[in-house]
């Protein structure tokens, strides 16, 4: 009785107020599906109440009109027995991930106890123990949708500013027609990305809960009966493994290179994360055996180790594909290398009459192809035999402006197209040297200028460090890029001067390019993200040219099995050693997707191990303390 009399109560208080800040909420309001699905899957309580806080109750109209934070948090949770689905199973989830996140070495914060309670408590609350599958599936679509939206407007805006700014136009619209809606690169790109989303985040959550359930101790029986099957789905990395699935939505964007580009990017990342894990935890250089005792000590890596060495190959695969296979070569890169390349590559004279032909950039990098599969004829100057009519091969007329005029010293045919009024190749390359090296560094300046910006505060705390750091990292990666390409033309002239005719003649493009990787070292410090980049575009550059020369066979949908391994190396690493992905926003990243939230659980774990320490600590002094005081107490006693 005392309690129906409180219910009404309370219940005819709420109907004689209303709340002067929204509308009232009615059963029905609070039990509509329709309208509480509606809420959930476009915002979360929480985000409402920010919003609330900042934008409508700064507005008397949107104040007026708009449920309260209350009102909104009645409506998603719906009917009191509705409240607490699912509460058991995020119980049983994180117990269960808290089990194989211990197994899979997350015991590396010091004391392994505190830790791993530590790490228990944290995962408990991941999984919400008040908040069920209806939450974390709710805010899974919720997050997938936002990519979707976000997704599609980016690619909008880029075809606006690509149509616009750049004069570029894509697919249908560059010849005129319109794209059923189905085949829009921009749907299927944000449908492909979103789906990925949602799809891991419900696999992941599948193989975790399934995993929590076979190692319960009334799923015994099924492991017995199943050894294999157990001892792959217990596995601490199987959720990773399983989640990783969710990259077959990257067929539904159509092959293009963007879809190349993607899985190549992902992979590249995978391999960079799987290297620290080997390398952090000794599998690469090995460990000291320690004497008397004391731990092993982990090797460090050689001084002359890093990503620089990359480049070699990098440089010799995609300068010999840009001589020999131009179409799998980057666009971008060819235009910067021969751009800044004027003292080899020679541009019409001013005084040169407009009726005759003169050689373009491309076709002097087709005829020095053509001299390589020719094994590098010699050059007959037509200054000295002006009467003879076959001094250049017919399939390379196309440089006779260049060679017609050129030095009558010069002996070689290559040294003739590239720098035909000056026989020293040495004053060619320093010629380069001093025409290249300047605008570089000029263009640098700007860029890494242009890099401060977001960082302005410390250029106004520190300007002379800061302005120093800008010069020095322009005239390092000037110096890089010059002596590089210098290198590579050059070498054309080194190896026709010193190397028979006959040896390795289409090679000698790949090793010009090993040896002007070497510049690399250089930049060692700094230019990992340049050197990755580069090695991506080799990877991508190198996989068309075995496609195109049939080294290999191309697979149908292979860059969609490339991104699905990626996420999975991704994954088994995460989940061995978060600390081997060494950017912060990286881990933000991974947890995020996971569904774990907008947070590095590396540094929450972390700080929750030096509290428990801490707290130890204290207790042992505590405890200290009040021993001596007993025995001191005992003693006055006595």
């Amino acid at each position: 009785m005392a309690s129906r009399a409180s219910t009404g109560a309370a219940a005819s208080g709420s109907r004689a107020s209303p709340g002067p800040r929204g509308p009232g909420v009615t059963a029905k309001s609070s039990s509509d599906p329709i309208l509480r699905n509606a809420l959930r899957y476009t915002i979360s309580a929480r985000e409402y109440a920010v919003l609330h806080k900042h934008v409508i109750s700064k507005s008397k109209t949107l104040k007026k009109r708009a449920p309260t934070v209350d009102t909104v948090q009645r409506i998603m949770d719906g009917e009191p027995q509705n409240r607490g689905r699912g509460g058991s199973g995020g119980q049983a989830l994180a117990k269960g991930y808290a089990t194989g996140s211990s197994t899979g070495g997350g015991a590396s914060f010091g004391d392994k106890e505190s830790k791993a309670k530590a790490k228990e408590e944290v995962l408990a609350r991941i999984a919400g123990k008040g908040a069920g599958a209806d939450d974390y599936n709710a805010r899974a679509i919720r997050h997938s949708l936002r990519v979707f939206i976000a997704t599609g407007a980016l690619m909008k805006l880029w075809e606006i500013v690509s149509a616009r700014v750049l004069g570029k136009r894509q697919g249908g619209a560059a010849s005129g027609q319109k794209q059923p809606l189905h085949k829009s690169p921009t749907l299927r790109l944000s449908l492909s990305l979103s789906t990925i989303l949602l799809m891991y985040r419900l696999l992941f959550r599948f193989f975790t809960r399934l995993r929590a359930h076979l190692l319960d101790p009334t799923a015994a029986p099924f492991r017995i009966r199943n050894p294999r099957t157990t001892l792959t789905l217990t596995s601490p990395y199987a959720p990773a493994v399983g989640a990783s699935l969710a990259g077959l939505a990257l067929g539904v964007y159509p092959s293009q290179q963007l879809r190349v580009s993607i899985a190549v990017y992902a992979l590249f990342r995978a391999l960079e994360f799987g290297w620290n894990c080997a390398e952090d935890n000794g599998m690469v250089w090995g460990w000291d055996k320690a004497t008397h005792g004391r731990p092993d000590k982990k090797r460090t890596r050689p001084w002359w180790w890093g990503s620089w060495m990359l480049q070699p190959f990098a440089f010799g695969q995609l300068l010999h594909a840009a001589v020999f296979d131009r179409d799998c070569f980057p666009t971008a890169y060819g235009d910067f290398i021969f751009k800044h390349s004027t003292a080899y590559l020679h541009a019409r004279p001013e005084d040169y009459p407009l009726s005759l032909k003169w050689p373009k950039v491309y076709e002097i990098i087709d005829s020095l192809a053509t001299m390589a599969k020719l094994n590098w004829p010699a050059f007959i100057s037509p200054i000295l035999f002006p009467s003879k009519e076959d001094t250049l091969p017919a399939s390379l007329s196309a440089i006779a402006p260049l060679t017609s005029g050129a030095h009558p010293l010069i002996t070689s045919l290559s040294c003739a197209t590239l720098h035909p009024s000056d026989p020293s190749c040495t004053r060619t390359l320093l010629t380069f040297w001093l025409r290249s090296f300047t605008p570089l560094t000029k263009i640098l300046l700007l860029v890494y200028s242009a890099m401060v910006l977001p960082r302005f505060s410390s250029l106004y705390h520190y300007p002379l460090s800061t302005i120093q750091g800008i010069i020095s990292n322009a005239l390092r990666m000037s110096t890089f890029l010059t002596g590089a390409l210098g290198t590579w033309w050059s070498s054309i002239c080194f190896f026709q001067t010193w190397l028979p005719r006959t040896f390795i003649p289409t090679q000698r493009f790949f090793l010009g390019g090993f040896l002007a990787g070497f510049w690399a070292y250089l930049e060692k410090k700094k230019g990992r993200p340049i050197f990755l980049h580069t090695a991506k575009a080799s990877l991508n550059s190198l996989w068309k040219v075995g496609v195109k020369r049939r080294w290999w066979r191309a697979m149908k949908g292979g860059d969609v099995w490339v991104l699905v391994a990626a996420l999975a190396l991704t994954g088994v690493v995460y989940e061995r050693d978060a600390k081997a992905i060494k950017d912060k926003n990286w881990r933000k990243g991974l947890s995020w997707v996971r569904g774990e939230g907008w947070r590095d659980w590396v540094e929450a774990l972390e700080i929750e191990g030096d509290e428990a320490d801490e707290k130890e600590e204290e207790e042992d002094i505590y405890g200290r303390e009040t021993n001596d005081d007993e025995s001191e107490e005992d003693g006055l006693r006595y």
